[in-house]
């Protein structure tokens, strides 16, 4: 039996500010579910939060964008939203949900999707990542080492299964187009591309010797979409691991590297990714740093067995100690770059408005 993935996020509404998702609003998203399930829609479900974004990560066997799906994540976005977020008077309510009707397909309407179909193995463990206060191509440096870096997983040395390498699916989210590189021929074709995680992002990663896929990632850009800043991206990955894909603690290891990525306070602003468990899943300083959390299951029959919360380890204190520091360092500069993005990254803020009103207050050097 094939099973599909998929994972579903919106930010309909923060408890306080931008910092969580109040309980009421995932008690309302798990009776959806339920419902879709006890249907037959779905096989099963699970729904938690990584700061103020609503995570609906389900199991079916209808295959990747299928409407039904997609349309059940829809209205239980825009059910709780009316329901709970605009009753509690929540932050922001809806403000993922770019559009007032459902179009046969959630991509392109603001929540963030990663979705992958695929026959089960004997043993199926699957990590989902959710990130928040951070764009897209956050997934791309932790991609790159979980399938292309052997200094990150040996398995790339030393398991024959992995040993051919992977093909990397990048998508240009600003001309929307998609090309394939393969590593480890192309390393420095994909390094040169992913290198520019504001513009190139992975979409999706296969593994080379039978073109099983490995990994699927969110790609939304909302202010692409919106055509101002209404948001930042808060993007989700699923991957697979062990049995011919990395080990669970290889596809880990790339995280205990807290690098700096876009996004934070405003979603103009630089700060370090910190891994962190559930309970510290909330963003509070300048509302950050931005944070990710990573849930594994197993899959039985597509049913999903956990979560086994990945990062509630005190293996990554050391993570987050560095995490702060970059934080300081980084609030230090103030408005002033690195900290603040840069203008090509602030073109849907309040900077052009700013360039707007002064423009005939600009003087020719003589």
């Amino acid at each position: 039996m094939k099973v599909t993935v998929s994972l579903i996020k919106a930010d309909i509404g923060g408890w306080v500010g931008h910092s969580v998702v109040h309980p009421k609003q995932e008690e309302l998203a798990r009776k959806k579910l339920q419902e879709a399930k006890e249907t037959g829609l779905l096989i099963d479900y699970y729904v938690y939060h990584a700061g103020d974004d609503l995570q609906l990560l389900m199991t079916h066997t209808k295959g990747v964008e299928n409407p039904e799906i997609h349309k059940l994540a829809w209205d239980t976005f825009l059910e709780v939203t009316n329901k709970v977020s605009k009753v509690l008077k929540l932050y922001g309510a809806g403000q993922d949900l770019l559009s007032d009707t459902f179009s046969g397909n959630i991509r392109g309407m603001g929540p963030g999707v990663a979705e992958m179909e695929f026959e089960e193995r004997k043993s199926e463990p699957i990590i989902a990542f959710s990130a928040d206060k951070t764009e897209p191509g956050a997934w791309n440096i932790k991609l790159y080492k979980i399938f292309a870096d052997p200094f990150n997983t040996a398995g790339l040395v030393i398991d024959p299964s992995m040993h051919s390498g992977f093909e990397f699916e990048i998508m240009d989210v600003i001309e929307h187009k998609v090309v394939k590189l393969s590593a480890p021929e192309e390393l420095y074709d994909i390094l040169a591309l992913i290198g520019t995680p504001g513009r190139y992002v992975i979409r999706a990663v296969y593994r080379k010797s039978d073109g099983e896929i490995a990994a699927a990632a969110s790609v939304t850009r909302l202010s692409l979409i919106a055509g101002k800043y209404v948001g930042k991206d808060d993007p989700v990955l699923l991957v697979r691991a062990q049995h011919g894909f990395p080990a669970v603690g290889e596809v880990l290891d790339a995280f205990a590297f807290p690098h700096i990525v876009a996004g934070w306070m405003r979603g103009s602003h630089h700060g370090p990714l910190m891994p962190v468990g559930l309970k510290d899943a909330k963003c509070t300083r300048f509302d950050g740093p931005p944070r990710v959390v990573a849930l594994g299951f197993q899959l039985s029959e597509g049913k999903l067995i956990g979560p086994n919360d990945l990062f509630d380890d005190p293996a990554f204190d050391l993570t987050r100690q560095k995490a702060n520091e970059i934080a300081d360092i980084l609030r230090l500069h103030g408005p002033f770059m690195p900290h603040r993005l840069g203008p090509d990254e602030m073109e849907y803020t309040t900077l052009p408005g700013v360039l707007q009103k002064l423009q005939d207050r600009f003087k020719k050097v003589e």
